[in-house]
């Protein structure tokens, strides 16, 4: 098959390309490479006047007359390569906004897109206007809108996730609804929220290249140690604020049995081996299934404190923990990282597991199958 992959978050898209690739079919993939992250594509969109003067001077602008200068300059950017986006059986967009354009602009893309290709696809593995409303709808589900709700987010911080409860977003959503030919969810986290609708196809889960990740928990000496990872335009979205309350009592109770390593905003290619000599990795909070960090240090053979709610364990039919259950709760946090430390054995247990969870579940070739009998059997 010949696929246009677009957009890319967290290596989701790449990993599938191998896959997909290792299996014969032709698979390019276009988007912005997200920011520092800088994952590889072969055809990278450059986000335009969104920093310093110029990002000034286009605020100035849309506030002036609604034209949206970056979403023009990104709309321009692919128009000038569009003989290379079409003739595709398959496109698979990574999300409702995957150009990151206004309404407008976004629309005249994706109209390219479904009058020049076969089929398109929606993968909801991020924000979008299902999963969104139905987050704010159901304030109790573990989701990024928590610790908005609990006002920790400012709303200029949070406006990736409001816009898609905006009138131009919602048109945006229903033109895609009509055109697509299915939704895909990549977690547990949205096919929740989608999995009453009619083009929602269901959960394939977030393919993982093993070959490009070796088992690696170090042994257990004299310390434990313990990788906290942030990203600062996530801060509270991933529930730092609790780790880093939880590791300062943790560092206190054990002075001399932990090492905290810390990473800041650092590219892919340095951060997936900036954890190598960690033994238990902090991820995440609010949610009920991993995200795309967790899997790969789990693959690693790390423990890692991350999403997995009881509906995960139920979802994979699991009788022991392939991953801590991470909560906003640092008493919770500190309780569990104690058992560790003073269980370094169940480390190991758990490392191994998760691992082999991954083999099982998350494998690229089988995940790039799963895709490929999706995108065939819908018309």
């Amino acid at each position: 098959m010949k696929i246009l992959l677009i957009g890319e978050y967290s290596r989701l898209h790449n990993s599938l390309k191998e896959g997909l690739l290792k299996l014969g079919n032709d698979v390019t993939l276009l988007g912005f490479k997200d920011g520092f992250k800088d994952f590889p594509v072969d055809f990278p969109l450059v986000k335009k006047w969104d920093d310093g003067f110029l990002k000034k001077v286009k605020l100035a602008v849309l506030k002036l007359t609604g034209f949206d200068i970056s979403s023009y300059l990104t709309y321009k950017q692919f128009q000038e390569n569009q003989q290379h986006f079409q003739g595709f059986d398959v496109v698979q967009l990574i999300n409702e906004n995957s150009f990151f354009c206004d309404y407008k602009h976004e629309k005249k893309i994706l109209k390219f897109l479904f009058q020049h290709n076969k089929k398109v696809f929606l993968l909801s593995c991020g924000d979008d206007y299902v999963h969104v409303n139905y987050n704010f709808n159901h304030p109790e589900n573990p989701s990024v809108v928590q610790p908005y709700l609990a006002e920790k987010i400012a709303d200029n911080h949070f406006s990736n996730v409001l816009k898609f409860r905006t009138k131009p977003f919602e048109k945006l959503h229903h033109y895609l609804y009509q055109n697509i030919a299915g939704v895909i969810a990549s977690d547990l986290d949205y096919h929740i929220p989608w999995q009453h609708h009619s083009k929602y196809l269901g959960l394939i889960p977030n393919p993982i290249n093993l070959n490009k990740l070796p088992e690696n928990m170090p042994e257990i000496a004299d310390r434990v140690v313990i990788f906290h990872g942030i990203n600062r335009e996530s801060y509270f979205k991933k529930g730092n604020d609790f780790f880093e309350k939880a590791l300062e009592i943790i560092q206190q109770k054990y002075p001399d049995n932990v090492t905290v390593l810390v990473s800041e905003n650092v590219p892919y290619k340095s951060y997936i081996n900036s954890y190598d000599k960690a033994h238990i990795i902090l991820d995440q909070l609010y949610g009920h299934d991993q995200g795309y960090n967790a899997l790969e240090a789990m693959a690693k053979g790390k423990v890692v404190f991350t999403n997995a709610e009881e509906s995960f364990e139920k979802h994979y039919n699991l009788k022991e923990k392939v991953a801590v259950n991470a909560k906003p709760d640092v008493d919770y946090l500190v309780e569990q990282l104690s058992f560790l430390i003073e269980n370094p054995n169940e480390i190991k247990a758990i490392g191994k597991r998760a691992r082999n969870f991954i083999e099982a579940e998350h494998d690229y070739l089988k995940i790039a199958e799963k895709y490929l009998e999706v995108w065939r059997s819908t018309n």
